[in-house]
This record gives structure tokens, sequence and C-alpha cells, in this order.
């Protein structure tokens, strides 16, 4: 037992203590160490990552010009759907748990999870999921067509690969749960003494709040699930209006899931970028009291406005008031929180490294992704952009620009503490400028493609759509060809490389920090200040 409770690297060399740390595989399989875990979840994501990004390519080069190219139309429904799924439920989810895991036990002063064996479960869970999920396209009538939001009735005449992805989800949704709880559990037990709440990192409130987020809207999405399943193999009439069901009830569900869910993709990408910005900027964060409220606020506020996504059902007028102030009212927080972050920066000494750069990008694109959000808050104007590109620009701008680049700007500035050595930051600031500039020229033009009135998920489209179309599908490829540059980084770092120093991001440009406090020696969390 001794061997279990001290830190690693202190137990000797006691043979009898080797089962503890495994060695080879076995390392990996039976891994309970949450760095361990974390290295794990990060991989799996960035696979996944790559393959649901194979899957979008596929969707651009059918829409590079009018006309059936090369992907017929159920396939290419079936490439939107997945790309959808596998990006929310198998890149960026897992990879902000790979960051939990990592980060949060360092940040607080926690020996590590608090339910070890559980953490290696909830990760190896994923794996037959995602197998499942792209087994799927293989089955007799392929993989989900129905869009990554599944709606019925049409879920409910889809072949054995709907049932696939069913099972998938429900095994992914547990393994969400089960991390969520290993979080909350680990932050609210094990933190250091004197780390109360409110000294906590930002990116530790962050996950609290998003894990209890996970807890309370998983179930949901189980539940509209499972009500397709029994719909399509019991006999029940839940979404079937033909016998008396309501398929618009399935929406309400969903979305009762959804909404939480894109916060769930957000909220954790908030608290990597409050972690840098103060970092590069050597001020302490501008507001912390006032960046947890509005975390707070925002998960709240996220379960009231779920059937924004829903304007063009025929909901009643009062309902359509309600959701749209309710949405708009949900831009309040987050404005708190990029000016929160605009004051951290300034008259900061700022240097941009490359998680910096990350970081500043985000703000800027995320910025532009919230703006169009709160556009399409207002009903009137939604009903007309409803299911268009302009629908799809703005997800992206917010998932992709929001979410991806602040794991990216993550990666990068704690990667030197993951592996010991420094990146090669030339390449870095390369992998940043080239998915800048390729993700707007991706997406920036879907603005104008949904402002005219191009239908999103069809694989064909009359001439006018064609220039923007084609500008898309170039910047796309660009997008994703970028993101080989960074698994060469990473991969040149785990490798070797300057060794990084005890905090590598203190002695830059000949400035003298001061801390505060003295930081505990596993984290460089304190935010030093200039003398």
């Amino acid at each position: 037992m001794s061997a279990v409770l001290e830190p690693q690297g202190l137990a000797g060399h006691d043979h009898s203590h080797d089962h503890d740390h495994p060695h080879g595989w076995r390392r990996w399989v039976y891994a309970t160490n949450h760095k361990d875990i974390g290295t794990l979840y990060l991989w799996f994501s960035f696979v996944m990552f790559i393959f649901g990004g194979v899957l979008a390519l596929g969707i651009r080069v059918e829409l590079f010009q009018p006309g059936i190219q090369l992907i017929q139309p159920e396939l290419f429904n079936q490439l939107t759907t997945m790309h959808g799924l596998i990006m929310v439920f198998g890149a960026i989810m897992p990879a902000f748990v790979g960051f939990a895991n990592w980060m949060v036990p360092l940040q607080i002063g926690a020996s590590d999870m608090a339910f070890a064996r559980m953490n290696n479960f909830s990760f190896w869970l994923m794996v037959p999921a995602a197998l499942l999920l792209a087994a799927s396209f293989f089955v007799p009538g392929g993989a989900v067509a129905a869009g990554w939001t599944m709606y019925a009735p049409l879920t409910l005449q889809m072949g054995v690969g709907m049932d696939m992805a069913i099972f998938a989800l429900h095994i992914l949704g547990a393994s969400s749960i089960m991390g969520s709880i290993n979080i909350i559990t680990t932050i609210l037990n094990m933190r250091a003494p004197g780390m109360t709440l409110m000294k906590m990192p930002m990116f530790v409130w962050t996950w609290l709040i998003t894990a209890y987020l996970l807890i309370a809207v998983m179930p949901v999405l189980a539940g509209a699930i499972t009500m397709t399943l029994t719909d399509r193999h019991f006999g029940t009439a839940f979404f079937n209006a033909a016998a008396g069901g309501d398929p618009v009830m399935y929406q309400h569900i969903f979305w009762f899931f959804g909404h939480p869910e894109v916060y769930i993709m957000i909220l954790p990408a908030f608290g990597i970028v409050s972690e840098i910005i103060p970092t590069f900027s050597r001020k302490r964060l501008f507001g912390y009291s006032s960046m947890v409220y509005a975390t707070a606020s925002i998960a709240i506020l996220s379960f009231v406005v779920w059937a924004h996504h829903m304007f063009t059902t025929g909901m009643p007028l009062t309902g359509q008031l309600f959701f749209m102030y309710a949405t708009m009212l949900i831009a309040v927080p987050t404005g708190v929180k990029i000016f929160n972050w605009l004051a951290t920066m300034w008259r900061g000494s700022m240097t941009f490294e490359t998680p910096m750069l990350f970081a500043i990008g985000f703000i800027v694109v995320f910025t532009i992704g919230g703006l169009t959000g709160v556009i399409l808050s207002v009903a009137p104007i939604d009903v007309q952009l409803h299911d268009t590109y302009y629908v799809v620009a703005h997800f992206h701008y917010v998932l992709v620009a929001g979410s991806l680049f602040a794991l990216f700007a993550g990666v990068y500035y704690w990667l030197p503490k993951w592996t010991g050595h420094m990146y090669d930051e030339t390449m870095g600031k390369v992998h940043f400028w080239s998915s800048m500039i390729f993700f707007n020229i991706t997406f920036f033009p879907m603005h104008f493609l949904g402002l005219a009135g191009m239908p999103r998920r069809y694989s064909d489209y009359p001439m006018q759509f064609a220039d923007f179309n084609a500008v898309a599908s170039v910047g796309a490829f660009g997008f994703g060809l970028s993101q080989l540059i960074l698994l060469y980084v990473v991969i040149k770092c785990i490798k070797g490389g300057p060794k990084a120093a005890d905090n590598p991001w203190e002695a830059r440009d000949g400035l003298e920090w001061s801390v505060p406090s003295p930081a505990p020696f596993h984290t460089f969390e304190t935010p030093p200040t200039v003398r």
C-alpha cells in the first residue's frame, strides 16, 4: 500500500512494487496514472480528428463544383453525419478530457484523479465506440444519413448503421459520465490545503462546471436515442407521426441535450485561454471572480435556450420571443469573458509565442462566431437562415476557431511540461498562421453562401454558388494539411529538443519576473507579474 501512496518516482527500486508501474504495452492498457490516461485521450482524439477531417474533405471534394462529382447523395449525407458525430464525440470532447486528466491534478496539487481505475475504464470504453461508429459505413444501408442530430422520422427507416450509432453513443455517454464524476470528485475532495474554490486556476473551474453539465445532459441524449431505438424495433411510437407520435418532440429532447453540449465543448477552451493570456501578458487574469461567475451563468443559461434551434417548427410566438431573448442574454457573460481577456492583455508586457498566438486567434475568431450566433438568435432572421450555410459557418467559427484553436493553444502551452522538451517555435508559428488563414478561407465564404440561400447537407447546388464553394474547398484542404504540422511538432518534441526549464515561459526577453508566492514545484500556474 505504501508504494501506492508515495509520490511517483519516490518508491525506490523494490521489485515487489513493479506491478504498480507496468511497462511496455501494459503501461497503456492498464494505465491508472492520470498523465498516461491524459496522453491516451489526446492521441485518441487526434486520430479521430484526422478521421473526421478526412470525411469533411470528402464533403468539400464533392462541393468543389456543381453537379454530382465523385460522391453519391446518400454517401454525401453519411459523410456529413459521421463527420459531425466523430468531431463532437470523438475529437473535441475526448481532447478536453485529456487536458483535464493531465492538468487538473497538477493544478490543484492532487496526487492523481480520485478514481484511477474508473479513469482507465472511461478511456477504454471510447475505443470500441469509435470502432462501432466507423464500422457503420460498411454495413448494409451504410452509416447514418440523417445528420449528426439524427432527427426523427428519418432515423426510423434507416438500416443497421443507425443501431450501431445509437450503441456507440450510449457507450460514449457512459464514458463521459464516468469521467465527469471522476473530475468533480477530484476537484472537490483532493485540493491541496489552502486552495479554496476561489483560488483554483480558471481551467479547473471551467472543468468543474463542464463536468456538472455533462452529468446533467448525457442521460437526456441517451433517452432520445433509446426512444428512437424502441420506435425502430419494439413497436413504440414516440416520434412516428403515422402512429400518433411527434417528430418535433425528438427535437426538443435532442436540443435540451444539444445546446448545453456546445457549451461543454467551449467552457474548457475558455479555461485554457484564461491560463495562457495572463502568462504571456505578464499580468494576473483581470476579474477572476467575474470569470468564475460568468462561466457558471453561461452553464445555467445554456439549459433555457434549446429551442432556438427550432424556430422553424411552428413554435408559438411567445415561445419564439422567450427563446430569442434568453439566447441574447447568454451573450452577456460570454462578452464579460472576452473583455476580461482584453483587459488582461491591456498594457501587459506581451510576447507572442505560439500558445499566445493561438489564444489571441481564438479571441478574434471566436468573437466572430459569437456575433453570428447573436444574429441567428433573432427569430425572424433565423427563419430565413435556418439550415443554410450561414449556420454551418457560425458553428464552425465557434467549434473550430473556438474549441480547436484553444486545444492547439493548450498543447503548445503545456507540451514543455508534458515532454520535458521545448517544441519547435518556428514550426508552431507556421502551424498557427496556416491554420488561421486557411480556416478563414474555408468558412468565411459560407456566410455569403448562407445569406444567398444555399441549404446545408446538399451534395449539388445551382451555378450561382459555385465560386464561394470552390474557395471553401481549397481552404479546407489547406486547413487539413496544416494539421500535419502539429503532428510533426509534437512528435519532434516528444523525441527530444532543448530541455525545458522548470517554468519554460519565464526567462523570456530578459524580463525579470516575480511571483507573489512560491508556486508548487509541479505547476507553473501562478501568473508572474513584472517587477
